[in-house]
């Protein structure tokens, strides 16, 4: 497979003639424009990218990039994309999906994706609700929410994109806030990783599940309950002044002070991405009381399945001639002669 070589190009390269249609306020035009941004950083070329959605409000989204795409059936954009990445290794591939495209009926084609590390990157836009079909619960829907679907409040225990991802052998996860201006970091990060780059992107549903975030996004409460983490570096947040730590007794994290910025006195860990089990505790952290870690949280790259796929391949015809009509008359073969009866 040959490395992709790097192109100039600008914003405008990437924007596609139609009219974007979402809600007024959604959260999907700022991710729209942060991957539209950050291809030109890094070198892409439209005429070698692919984006593949299944469908959903974000499943909108080839339709706006100035690139090749596949708008494919609900829960499927899997097995799509996998198809063209072994049909042409060289291609970048982009999946976009939403939270119940992905979890519920594309679940297990997300699994096999992820334990198999097709070369791709996945952005996930978890708003925990059905935004298309008019805000019934999904799989990521909080116990309680209302809808149509749920009027007294769904009784459903929510899935964890990212729980789901690293227990499916995912070798790259990372959660990003669509506003956020780190957004375009993670994105650069997921592409630049061999294999699955899956991204839980916070994405806000105006219309009928707006500010469902707010306890973590809303700019009053950022600091103290967003946790950015950076491979090598503490993991604190609230301006420096808490962290986290393990608890050894319970062998979980915890929450601790950290005074006059001595963040080794308290003991707060350092962050590793190529630790999966450092990965599951920070997204299996409470929210009471824990911050949302956010960035780049587990990143160890794999052999990539088209590289073996291709690979197995050209071993397997290594030194042969393709002879399709000897191939056809391998095995057992029979010749039907007429009957007189049917002459």
């Amino acid at each position: 497979m040959n490395e992709m070589t790097p192109i100039t190009t600008t914003i405008k390269d990437w924007e596609s003639d139609q009219e974007v249609r979402w809600c007024p306020g959604c959260g999907d035009y700022a991710i729209l424009k942060a991957v539209q941004r950050t291809l030109p950083e890094i070198g892409a070329d439209p005429a070698r990218t692919v984006f593949v959605s299944g469908i959903g409000c974000s499943s909108r989204f080839p339709y706006y990039m100035e690139t090749y795409g596949f708008h494919t059936i609900h829960g499927r954009a899997p097995a799509v994309a996998t198809g063209v990445k072994l049909a042409n290794p060289n291609l970048d591939v982009w999946i976009i999906t939403g939270d119940g495209d992905a979890l519920s009926i594309g679940g297990n084609h997300t699994m096999h994706l992820l334990r198999r590390n097709l070369d791709c990157q996945v952005l996930l836009f978890n708003n925990e609700i059905y935004g298309l079909t008019k805000g019934q619960y999904s799989p990521t829907s909080r116990v309680g929410t209302r809808s149509p679907s749920t009027p007294f409040g769904s009784i459903d225990r929510p899935a964890r994109p990212c729980a789901f991802a690293l227990g499916s052998g995912a070798r790259f996860v990372a959660r990003a806030i669509d506003v956020h201006k780190n957004l375009p970091k993670v994105l650069k990060a997921a592409h630049a990783h061999k294999g699955t780059g899956f991204i839980e992107i916070f994405q806000n549903c105006i219309v009928y599940n707006d500010d469902v975030f707010a306890p973590f996004t809303a700019k009053p409460n950022a600091a103290a309950n967003q946790l950015w983490v950076e491979h090598g570096a503490p993991l604190l947040f609230d301006g420096g002044t808490r962290g986290l730590t393990m608890d050894s007794e319970h062998l979980t994290l915890k929450v601790v002070d950290v005074t006059d910025g001595d963040w080794q006195a308290a003991g707060v860990i350092v962050h590793d991405q190529t630790n999966r089990g450092l990965a599951h505790m920070l997204v299996e952290m409470p929210e009471a009381g824990f911050p949302v870690a956010l960035g780049v949280l587990y990143d160890s790259p794999a052999p990539t399945f088209e590289s073996a796929v291709v690979e197995q391949n050209r071993a397997a015809s290594e030194g042969k001639v393709g002879d399709l009509q000897k191939l056809l008359a391998k095995g057992q073969t029979w010749q039907v002669e007429k009957e007189p009866h049917l002459l």
